[in-house]
């Protein structure tokens, strides 16, 4: 996703949430990349409308989540091209293309057998299609759920069923490990999740807000949208903020605008916040805080051991 200004990546974030339901073949820590086909490896394949006969061997990938999904299960020497967001792992193939902006003859010219998108911008899909281009469509997860059907699909089409069920279950176990030995509180504690410092921010009805709420936390942002028109990402006033005196201030705006605690100690007013004064401010990586790949846990983690600190 790209992080050029807070106020964009805000309303990526909301257009990929809201793209959820929307047309195309939709998918319903590392793995070693392997070069070769999993033994429950299958063809044809099939994933809803779907169909490769073969195994895919020149794959695009034009979404960050995706581009870590396939190199997780072991599908990574598969895929010939990334998008220009996708920095992660370091050897995925990154190039000109974009997911924001998909120009299909640009994509047409990597020579793809599958091309994955995380939303049908420009009616890409459409486009795609009418090249003879088969198009998975991965859109922003909205719970874990779909995070583990998108890997399990990519898996069934990439000929690694085995791998990808063998990431799933990885996560679900490091996830119940992380959440099992939670402190008991009495109240729960609340938390103010910034995509940038313009104050957009993401509800508990998001993927994002999903994480947190795993972890037994109160998101101070939920009734700001309370109606659902700003698709689980609406921006906060600073006075909002102030008052509502969150316990823990999470940032995912480090890498794209240099936010960091001191930043936010700096900010009219919010000095005082118990966050604030308690060292509560807890800087996330933004890349792994906006995607929805097996990258989540290390999320989980992060957000896990931040609510340890916190006197219960």
């Amino acid at each position: 996703m790209s992080r050029r200004t807070p106020r964009l990546f805000a309303a990526a974030l909301a257009l990929a949430a809201l793209t959820l339901g929307a047309c195309a073949e939709k998918a319903p820590s590392d793995t070693p990349a392997t070069g070769g086909s999993s033994t429950g490896a299958a063809f044809p394949a099939t994933v809803g409308r779907l169909t490769l006969e073969k195994r895919p061997e020149k794959i695009v990938s034009l979404s960050p989540t995706a581009t870590e999904m396939l190199f997780a299960i072991g599908a990574g020497p598969q895929v010939t091209a990334v998008d220009d967001q996708s920095n992660f792992p370091a050897e995925a193939p990154r190039s000109e293309l974009s997911g924001f902006q998909p120009n299909a003859e640009a994509i047409a010219a990597k020579g793809p057998d599958l091309v994955v998108l995380a939303n049908d911008t420009n009616k890409i899909v459409a486009q795609l299609t009418a090249l003879k281009i088969p198009v998975l469509l991965t859109p922003a997860a909205a719970t874990l759920d779909d995070s583990y059907r998108q890997i399990t699909d990519l898996g069934t089409l990439t000929g690694h069923p085995t791998e990808a069920a063998d990431v799933t279950r990885r996560m679900k176990d490091e996830i119940a490990k992380l959440t099992k030995d939670l402190p008991q509180r009495s109240t729960k504690l609340t938390y103010y999740h910034e995509l940038g410092p313009e104050l957009y921010t993401a509800t508990s009805k998001t993927f994002i807000g999903s994480i947190y709420a795993l972890a037994g936390l109160e998101n101070i942002a939920d009734a700001a949208d309370a109606d659902g028109k700003a698709g689980g990402y609406p921006q906060l006033s600073q006075e909002v903020i102030v008052k509502a005196n969150p316990d823990l201030i999470f940032l995912a705006d480090a890498k794209c605008c240099q936010q960091s605690p001191d930043t936010v100690r700096a900010r009219s007013g919010w000095a005082g916040l118990k966050a604030v004064k308690n060292n509560q401010v807890v800087t996330l990586d933004d890349d792994i805080a906006s995607r929805w790949g097996p990258r989540v846990v290390d999320q989980l983690r992060t957000i896990v051991d931040a609510v340890a600190k916190v006197p219960a």
